[in-house]
């Protein structure tokens, strides 16, 4: 049995960086580290644990299965260590240089970091943020773990699991490149019908369900491209005539410059809800509650103006 007394806690913390980064060189830099010096812990790490723990090979550091077995409760036990260290401590937002790590996607990343960041950079300008795209399967363990301090977007399925707040209710909405013989206002189905659309397999879970949700009122689209995420979608839509079904905050992102037509979808359709998710474990961590109440305001005040903006414009389609 490993004499505790004896066991350097630091080795846990390299442990961790290497599973999460799969690379020594990159674990270093994140732990301040030589490259040397994360091999040497590494190795440390083996003798405490009697394996070779991570394998090298052309993907990366790939964990042994006894690391894999070690990551889940040395990963709380960090969290838990984290946490204690942080109880009571004061928490200044203009002084502090914490890390917060988010996770939303590629379009979510389009569409919430630019204010949350203008609002970091006036109140926090030393806090940091790193934004991650993590699969839906793995997100309620890392808020869980403290690897992730919040989740944001469409993410229905973890309130069982997770404190959230709502930020905003958003309708879907049909963008194509601006062009004569398009309607002023309103899509009619068979105008929908014709154009050939673009499919979005955004790992935002309503983005998955598009296409069943059209079809089951009627609507069969002819799919031209199908793409993993938003972010060529602009690009594609001004060299084509095709068209593509996005949340409407989304399409007035893309559609700063005026070259796109906007439509409300030609048939009756549920709002997508967006939330920010954290784990209650720190629900009552300073900083992680100062971060969550910016959050909060700031996209429901950018969504209120959005919402203002539309009723406005009466809806138009160009």
């Amino acid at each position: 049995m490993t004499d505790f007394n004896k066991v350097d806690l630091n080795l846990l913390r390299v442990f961790q960086v290497i599973l999460e980064e799969r690379s020594l060189t990159r674990a270093g830099q994140q732990l301040g580290l030589s490259q040397p010096a994360v091999s040497y812990a590494l190795g440390r790490l083996r003798a405490l644990f009697d394996d070779p723990l991570f394998a090298r090979t052309p993907e990366g550091m790939l964990p042994t299965p006894r690391a894999e077995q070690l990551a889940a409760p040395l990963s709380r036990a960090i969290a838990s260590i984290r946490e204690t260290l942080r109880h009571g401590e004061r928490f200044d937002p203009a002084t502090s240089t914490r890390e917060f790590r988010l996770s939303m996607s590629d379009i979510g990343e389009q569409v919430f970091l630019p204010p949350i960041c203008e609002k970091l950079q006036r109140v926090a300008p030393l806090v940091r943020i790193a934004a991650e795209q993590v699969s839906f399967a793995d997100i309620e363990e890392k808020l869980r773990l403290g690897q992730l301090d919040f989740a944001i977007g469409n993410l229905s399925a973890l309130k069982p699991v997770t404190k959230s707040a709502l930020l905003f209710h958003e309708q879907y909405a049909c963008m194509t490149r601006k062009r004569p013989g398009l309607p002023a206002r309103q899509l009619s189905r068979q105008k929908f019908l014709e154009l050939a659309h673009v499919a979005v397999a955004s790992s935002d879970s309503s983005h998955l369900e598009i296409d069943e949700a059209l079809r089951a009122r009627g609507l069969h689209r002819h799919i031209a491209l199908r793409v993993p995420h938003f972010t060529v979608i602009p690009q594609i839509l001004q060299r084509t005539d095709w068209m593509v079904t996005l949340p409407r905050g989304v399409a007035r992102v893309f559609n700063e410059t005026g070259q796109f037509s906007i439509y409300p979808l030609p048939v009756e359709f549920p709002a997508i809800e967006s939330s920010v998710h954290w784990h209650a474990t720190f629900d009552n961590d300073e900083g992680n509650r100062w971060l969550r109440e910016l959050v909060v305001e700031t996209l429901r005040r950018s969504s209120a103006a959005t919402k203002a903006e539309q009723a406005g414009d009466g809806g138009s389609g160009t």
